[in-house]
């Protein structure tokens, strides 16, 4: 998408008017009230939230249920949503700047990367789903002659959606496209801190047709919003991108209400291992910088561990210190940007923690380190790196979230597959030789859901992420994910 800085300017400067719910159709306040939105890139008010109070989100579900069981989407024709999702993902398209504007003011990703990321994967992952539904079949059992069986696809229900700050129109559409796509009712509970951009796909998702009902936006902080929806007995499916502290409480909501289905994506400690005989170690460094540093490091599948072949560790480092250096920290929306803004103080704060727990335990801080351009009011980090991390070190161990990444060398393959496995998590991982039998068995060895070979961050809707360990379950993309939104329903027939 072709876009000079004068149109991004121009949309930066539109004021934006407070964030309702959308219940039914509707616009309307929160009886929780409202809460500011702070911009990540000056620190300045945005604009207002509303706050879902219980009662709201119980209004919702309700809506997303009667929807669900009058059948105005349920039982449409596959060829009418398969019509809508398309006009959608157009309307989608035809927006993408005011998205992709309105998602940087409010999270803070630079926009190279939102226009791409954000509504350019939002409209193709509706695109993608839309061509799915009509050809999604059952199944005719080998039964004996006397008997026929049938397996058919039915949608669940009420699909109830939390989605993080970091991506929230591409995370937000991985869980949003497949669920209506096969049928299903939705209430999205977008983040506190990156609501905007979704409440406007929900604007549009009514102007392509979606009917009053069927997609649900409440909004307001987890601790009461988040926590009425995943108490509900409306919803059937829970899905949620976050962190394994609110994935362990959604699957305790779950048990003391409905038992409803909790399908997790909760991040990741992400190895990047590079061993010597890669094919271009220059490549390699670079990668490994953007892997962790592009979007200030606030990204799921981030290489946030380096693992590098001790004898070329040292020139290995100040490759990718040069790399480090030379990126641009700066305001996300300037093109030229390419680390943008900490989505929060309170982010930011957490970050610089972990660097002062590193330092303490022996790590070295080859660059950065520190808080930047605090001067704008903004919250920016230098991107940092730091060597010596051994397994038992905090920043081996956590996830940070932040452009902060974590160097340990080890000597031979057998180490360097101990050392990608010494996690709880299990999300991604990447894996840098020349050698392709080598490649293959650090493929097999690696418990992560997807394994990238001599680059880092590839990514298409065809095909799935999905977690191990506490990485979490299900998967996301591809037509896997339909399967969250589908229960199976056998039909035997004596004849």
């Amino acid at each position: 998408m072709a876009l000079d800085q004068a149109t991004i300017d121009q949309l930066a400067a539109s004021p934006v008017g407070p964030g309702k719910l959308l219940i039914d159709g509707e616009s309307l306040d929160g009886a929780g009230g409202t809460s500011a939105v702070l911009s990540p890139i000056d620190g300045r008010q945005l604009t207002t939230l509303a706050s879902a109070s219980p009662a709201d989100v119980a209004r919702a579900c309700a809506s997303a249920r009667a929807a669900f069981e009058d059948g105005r989407w349920s039982r449409m024709a596959p060829a009418g949503r398969k019509a809508v999702l398309h006009r959608l993902a157009d309307l989608i398209d035809k927006h993408a700047a005011e998205l992709a504007v309105l998602g940087v003011r409010d999270n803070g990703t630079e926009i190279s990367m939102a226009l791409k990321a954000e509504p350019g994967s939002a409209a193709g992952t509706f695109r993608y789903y839309a061509e799915a539904i009509d050809k999604v079949y059952g199944e005719v059992a080998p039964t004996p002659s006397n008997v026929l069986a049938l397996v058919h696809r039915e949608p669940v229900g009420v699909v109830g959606a939390i989605v993080p700050w970091n991506f929230p129109l591409m995370i937000g559409s991985w869980k949003i496209a497949p669920a209506l796509a096969m049928g299903n009712s939705v209430v999205l509970k977008p983040a506190e801190t990156a609501s905007l951009s979704l409440l406007r796909l929900a604007g549009l998702a009514l102007e392509a047709g979606i009917p009053p009902g069927v997609f649900n936006v409440v909004t307001g902080p987890g601790r009461v919003t988040g926590e009425a929806l995943a108490l509900s007995p409306d919803v059937d499916v829970l899905v949620f991108t976050g962190s394994g502290a609110t994935g362990r409480r959604l699957l305790q909501y779950s048990a003391q209400s409905n038992l409803k289905r909790c399908y997790l994506e909760l991040g990741g400690k992400s190895p990047n291992v590079v061993f010597a005989d890669a094919p271009d170690l220059c490549a390699a460094a670079k990668a490994a910088a953007n892997a962790i540093f592009r979007n200030a490091g606030q990204v799921c599948v981030a290489g946030s561990r380096l693992l590098v072949e001790a004898s070329i560790h040292d020139a290995f480092v100040a490759e990718l210190a040069e790399a480090t250096r030379k990126m641009t920290v700066g305001n996300p929306l300037q093109f030229e940007t390419q680390v943008g803004a900490v989505n929060s103080l309170v982010q930011l704060e957490g970050n610089l923690g972990f660097v002062a727990d590193a330092t303490r335990e022996g790590g070295k801080i080859v660059t950065g380190g520190k808080r930047a351009l605090e001067e704008t009011g903004g919250w920016y980090m230098e991107p940092t790196i730091v060597t010596g991390v051994r397994p038992e070190h905090r920043l081996f161990r956590e996830e940070v979230f932040g452009p902060v990444l974590a160097v340990t060398s080890f000597s031979d393959e057998a180490e360097a597959l101990r050392l990608a496995n010494a996690s709880d998590f299990g999300l991604a991982a990447g894996v840098w030789t020349a050698n392709l039998s080598r490649a293959h068995r650090m493929i097999r060895g690696i418990r992560a859901g997807v394994v990238h070979v001599n680059t880092y961050g590839g990514v298409d809707v065809t095909v799935p992420l999905a977690g191990t360990k506490q990485s979490g379950n299900g998967a996301d993309k591809s037509l896997h994910a339909l399967e969250k939104y589908t229960d199976l329903k056998t039909a035997w027939i004596q004849l």
